[in-house]
């Protein structure tokens, strides 16, 4: 055992606030490693209030978007012990790294997109729920994509769905993979004639009300679990059963499959939150407002920021305890557990076609780019599953606990006549750069 202790220098050193044998140890250590449990030294350094600790190791760039063995980010962690400071380190960390994420694939990426002949397509979005009221309201939108070259234009009406909130609107979004990074992406408001380009300097009031966001609200950690998928041809027929076949959108023969262990697993933490929090919380859900503004201001309109809270007391366990203890099965570090998970099994089908002219890997290249949508970026993580042969023009996934999108490719054509001008802000345009505030 003693083996095991020694494995891990720089997780030790941050466990027991050493931070001269952390500063030395960074030099030769990999910063990222996970020990036994799978917790980064950020992890322990969070979830043990080393605040020391946490700068020095942002300051060397460890990673923030990475999850232990119980399934929880660096971030969760922190937002559970609640020391503000060290909740905007690593928003502001995490932004910065997604974006050299992003710049890392952006060369391989437009020439992915370059290798690929330009086209129209039209995607519908149909959102359904289980829940016979909330299906009644749910939207429904048609989204349009255009690509020439290295370009790619959205319109879309569903400008921002998630948490059972969203907003109508005439919304383009526009990514140019010639132009600088910092002028790439731009949405732009058809109606209010305003346009937005997606920044990549940080804004600190953003920054803040995001923090303001994290500390008041559950920690969640949803995600599709894959491990038991698996999929069977559709049949029809009482007697003699039968393969099921459709002709989706008029014009492309499928074959459809039903996916059977597809689940959405959600877990719920609260221990960082107050009654008043909880009590705010539930009105806000129960009224479907929009948007996700919790924030309060002052008398002279000043926001008024969520502080620190006190920190948990000292566990007392030492280092020994925590590597020697069962995988995953630890001393608490941080505040104790106010925890609940839920498990729900999805019923969905997919249609495949030989006969749609788009592959799956260029499908996936094009929504890499239109990911800040976020509904998207749930199309993007089930295709990548291994589906079966053939395209999917048709597909239902989850996107809400409660919410189930079917998605129909209902058109698609290679065009060499696409208009540049699609990809360049209208003249008449003016610049409004607080218009998208979650891009």
């Amino acid at each position: 055992m003693a083996e095991i202790i020694e494995e891990y220098p720089l997780h030790k050193a941050v466990f027991e606030s050493d931070l001269k044998s952390v500063s030395r140890l960074l030099r030769t250590v990999d910063i990222a490693a996970k020990d036994k449990h799978g917790n980064t030294p950020l992890h322990l350094a969070v979830m043990l209030g080393r605040v020391e600790c946490v700068q020095l190791l942002l300051k060397h760039d460890a990673p923030v978007k990475v999850k232990n063995g119980l399934g929880w980010t660096v971030l969760a962690e922190a937002v559970s012990y609640g020391n503000r400071p060290t909740i905007s380190s690593l928003v502001r960390k995490f932004r910065q790294q997604s974006r050299e994420q992003m710049e890392e694939r952006r060369p391989n990426l437009v020439e992915a997109l370059n290798r690929i002949n330009d086209f129209y397509m039209e995607l519908k979005w149909d959102f359904q729920s289980w829940v016979p009221l909330v299906s009644r309201i749910l939207p429904s939108d048609i989204c349009k994509i255009y690509k020439s070259g290295a370009n790619i234009r959205l319109d879309t009406t569903l400008v921002e769905f998630s948490d059972m909130r969203w907003e109508r609107g005439d919304i383009s979004f526009i990514f140019n993979g010639l132009a600088p990074s910092n002028e790439s992406l731009t949405v732009l408001d058809n109606i209010m004639k305003v346009y937005q380009k997606v920044k990549y300097e940080e804004n600190e009031m953003e920054i803040e009300d995001e923090v303001d966001l994290l500390m008041s609200t559950d920690i969640l950690a949803a995600q599709i679990s894959t491990k038991s998928i698996s999929f069977a041809r559709a049949q029809s027929g009482w007697i003699f059963r039968e393969d099921r076949k459709e002709l989706v959108a008029g014009q492309y023969e499928s074959e459809l499959y039903t996916v059977h262990g597809l689940m959405l697993e959600s877990r719920k933490r609260r221990e960082h939150l107050s009654a008043d929090d909880l009590q705010k919380n539930k009105a806000i859900l129960e009224s479907f407002t929009k948007g996700n503004n919790l924030q309060n201001f002052d008398q002279n309109g000043i926001p008024l920021r969520r502080t620190s809270l006190v920190p948990p007391p000292d566990k007392n366990v030492t280092w020994e305890q925590y590597i020697q203890a069962e995988l995953n099965d630890y001393p608490r570090l941080g505040r104790d557990l106010v925890y609940k998970e839920s498990t729900k099994s999805f019923k969905a089908t997919i249609a495949m076609s030989s006969e749609f002219p788009l592959s799956v890997d260029m499908l996936l290249n094009v929504l890499e780019v239109i990911a800040p949508f976020k509904h998207f970026s749930k199309l993007r993580d089930f295709i990548t599953l291994k589906l079966p042969t053939g395209f999917p023009v048709k597909v239902e996934i989850p996107i809400l606990p409660t919410v189930t999108a079917k998605i129909t490719f209902q058109h698609f054509e290679f065009r060499n006549d696409i208009p540049k001008n699609l990809f360049s802000i209208p003249k008449d345009y003016i610049e409004d750069p607080t218009r998208f505030p979650d891009l």
